[in-house]
């Protein structure tokens, strides 16, 4: 990880689920990190950005 601190945002597609909502940190050339926003303290994903633009291409076909 670099010296950045993760920005976290919440996922566009979270809204209106009841709670259950992922944050996203994509501020880090590197990777992204993933998270339950429930759970800000919890443990994180971490994806390879080539590995998350695959993954969100896929999850946008249904």
């Amino acid at each position: 990880m670099t010296d950045l601190a993760p920005e976290w945002r919440k996922s566009t597609r979270s809204s209106g689920n009841q709670g259950n909502c992922v944050d996203v940190a994509d501020n880090i050339a590197s990777h992204v990190l993933v998270r339950d926003s429930k759970d800000p303290a919890g443990p994180a994903l971490t994806f390879g950005p080539e590995a998350w633009r695959a993954f969100v291409g896929f999850a946008k076909q249904g």
